[in-house]
């Protein structure tokens, strides 16, 4: 089957992570995310994937907290969900790169968009962690972004509530923060 895309970018929240389990890490949902993933890589889609971290830290939530430190907590979150994907995803033999908005050089890569590029022309998944790597903006803005850096194709969510992480082969096109 020819897929529809060549690049797409995956948003995942954390709470998609989380599974039935509703806080921290489901393996099985890695496994699934892994797998699908790995199914749409092997059609010759190019992936990359922004990761929330609702299921470790919701920063909103925090009333005594500044909200730039909740913010930048909620960022080594995502990180954490991130390098668990990473995990995953080389369980099932899909070469994977973490870069993050925050420089953690002993655990990811720094973000650059031209090496992220290359990462994707060369088979391999990018996971963005770290959001933007500024507080005040949510990882759905940052799917925004990077979806618009990478020149992806459409960005695909999966939220809590999806039963399925993805379905390929009728993606939902969004036309805001890319080219048509």
């Amino acid at each position: 089957m020819e897929a529809k895309y060549k690049r797409v970018l995956l948003k995942i929240s954390g709470e998609a992570l989380a599974g039935e389990d509703h806080f921290g890490i489901n393996e099985e949902m890695l496994k699934k995310v892994a797998l699908q993933v790995k199914e749409i890589s092997e059609m010759g889609v190019q992936v990359a994937v922004v990761v929330g971290g609702g299921n470790f830290w919701r920063g909103r939530t925090s009333k005594s907290m500044d909200r730039a430190t909740a913010d930048y907590m909620g960022m080594l979150a995502t990180v954490m969900n991130a390098m668990a994907l990473q995990d995953a995803f080389e369980a099932e033999g899909l070469p994977t790169r973490v870069q993050t908005a925050i420089e953690m050089r002993e655990v990811a890569e720094p973000y650059v968009r031209r090496k992220a590029i290359s990462h994707l022309d060369h088979g391999k998944v990018v996971i963005f962690g770290a959001g933007t790597g500024n507080p005040f903006f949510s990882t759905d803005t940052t799917a925004a972004l990077r979806a618009a850096e990478i020149d992806a194709e459409v960005i695909l969510l999966a939220k809590k509530w999806m039963r399925y992480i993805l379905m390929i082969r009728k993606p939902i096109r969004t036309q805001y923060a890319m080219n048509p």
